[in-house]
């Protein structure tokens, strides 16, 4: 299969096999990025909730702390191209910010993102000794809180797919 960038009547069009828009494209890659994005960030809370217990060994507090700094680099990924989508990619802006249905999908975002800190915050403690050779202290009460706040974030992600299906449907509009 071959690349080439082609300009015909002043439109810039990429071919692979076939031409696409250059606009398009990059509509589609900020899409992409949103939604895969969201997918890591699911992924990630999925692998803390499931991995999640009291007194870890060493390799598992470490993939831990690993796997919500790939939650954290995929929630800015996930925020930085939904923005993008708003502003410059998307519907336009007016089709986002009069849809209160949106704004719920921004405030689940933001506690669910603001949920996250405790166990950020948390994990953040761990990398201290880990990175001293020792091993967190890992109550069971503190396994059941974080499994708790992680549920939370969990069902509030899970919503948000369904929101946006509502929206993409017209509701909230007019």
């Amino acid at each position: 299969m071959s690349f080439a960038i082609v300009l015909i009547d002043r439109f810039e069009e990429i071919v692979f096999g076939f031409a696409l828009p250059v606009d398009l494209l990059k509509s589609a890659s900020v899409a992409y990025i949103h939604y895969l994005s969201f997918m890591i960030c699911f992924g990630a809370l999925l692998f803390e909730r499931v991995t999640l217990k009291p007194n870890p060994n060493r390799n598992e507090a470490i993939t831990m702390v690993i796997a919500d700094i790939i939650y954290g680099i995929a929630g800015i990924a996930l925020l930085v191209s939904g923005i993008y989508r708003v502003i410059k990619f998307g519907q336009g802006a007016e089709f986002y910010t009069e849809n209160p249905v949106f704004w719920t999908k921004i405030i689940i975002f933001a506690l669910v993102g603001s949920l996250s800190l405790y166990p950020t915050i948390t994990y953040v403690l761990w990398a201290i000794p880990l990175s001293k050779g020792t091993l967190p202290e890992v109550t069971q009460n503190l396994v059941s809180r974080l499994r708790l706040i992680i549920n939370i974030e969990l069902i509030g992600f899970a919503s948000i797919p369904f929101l946006a299906t509502l929206m993409a449907r017209g509701i909230g509009l007019g």
